[in-house]
């Protein structure tokens, strides 16, 4: 939506792989609908990344002035189950994607949408305190969160972490060996009113809907105290944006909520609570989820440094009131309430 605003010509690559994963509440189709109706100059694609030859013959036709590689097979607990899927679709399917890029257009702007569990649970390393609502940073050098070059080896990243740093690396070297603009996001958790959340995959959007629904959420271990960093989509493609007009070769950038759009799955709790006016129904486990992290937000500095007209603009509160009137009107169709879309 933001770029179809703004007078791009768009062509979007999507085979609703996401439902095959995680069943009819992962389905993307009503986005794309939602797509193809509102934004004038979008073209869909049904064409699965996997398939080489399919987008190299696509990469060659269009010949795009810009790429943004989101395609993945995106849940930290799904990839254990299905990690031949997970790898051809993260790794395998990212190389198709750079190599055409490469071939066809290497001047355009590559922006891959990677992920923080690059990091694996090293940041579990970290020095913790624990407060009543969080567990938070007690190492002063993590004061402003996880920077890029905190390391990534010697650790366990689940099946979808290895295979989204396989993905990252080749994006970067696809940058340094051919000169190619290329730049590796490594997000926190990516959310907003049109989020096809699932427990799987989606913290806070499937919070938010577990509430508005009323069903229960499991809370995998840590109290329910551990930490994650949420950023809106126009936000993020707000930064999207900023790189295509001024990009970088082989860069890597931490783009999350940071520390400012931190919150426990205690704290998005409350928030919920607040704005939906429902009790939270939650049920909290002993085990957590191999390779979670206790405690993570995005250091922002370098980003902000880089592109010094870009940052934040929507708060955690207003992240989670849009989410909470997304689903109400959801559920109750012809409910007032305020919301934006990308």
């Amino acid at each position: 939506m933001y770029f179809g605003r703004h007078g791009f010509k768009i062509h979007g690559i999507d085979n609703n792989q996401r439902e095959v994963i995680f069943g009819p509440q992962g389905d993307t189709r009503s986005n794309q609908q939602r797509l193809v109706q509102e934004v004038s100059g979008f073209v869909h694609h049904e064409l699965d990344i996997r398939d080489r030859r399919g987008v190299i013959a696509l990469i060659d036709e269009l010949r795009p002035s810009a790429i943004i590689h989101c395609a993945a097979q995106p849940s930290h607990d799904r990839s254990a189950d299905i990690p031949l899927d997970d790898f051809d679709i993260n790794a395998s399917g990212t190389i198709n994607v750079l190599e055409a890029a490469r071939r066809f257009s290497p001047e355009a702007p590559f922006v891959f949408l990677s992920t923080n569990k690059v990091y694996g649970d090293r940041p579990n390393r970290i020095e913790l305190e624990e407060s009543a609502m969080r567990w938070d940073f007690a190492d002063p050098r993590f004061l402003n969160g996880i920077s890029e070059d905190f390391p990534i080896d010697q650790s366990t990243h689940a099946v979808f972490g290895a295979s989204k740093l396989a993905a990252d690396v080749l994006v970067q070297e696809y940058g340094r060996r051919f000169g190619m603009p290329t730049c590796c996001l490594r997000c926190g958790c990516l959310t907003g009113p049109n989020h096809a959340a699932v427990e799987l995959h989606g913290f806070l959007g499937y919070l938010i809907r577990s509430n508005v629904e009323g069903r229960q959420y499991k809370v995998y271990g840590y109290k329910g105290k551990q930490v994650r960093d949420n950023i809106h989509a126009n936000d993020v493609v707000r930064f999207i944006r900023e790189f295509l007009e001024k990009p970088r070769i082989a860069e890597v950038y931490n783009l999350g909520g940071g520390k400012q759009n931190s919150c426990s799955i205690l704290e998005a709790f409350a928030l919920a609570e607040k704005f939906s006016g429902k009790p939270q129904n939650y049920l909290v486990l002993e085990e957590s989820r191999i390779g979670d992290h206790v405690c993570y937000y995005s250091d922002l500095r370098k980003i902000r440094n880089h592109y010094p007209n870009w940052d934040l603009t929507i708060s955690l509160s207003s992240i989670v009131e849009e989410i909470v009137t997304a689903w109400t009107q959801r559920l109750n169709p012809g409910t007032i309430g305020k919301m934006s879309a990308i």
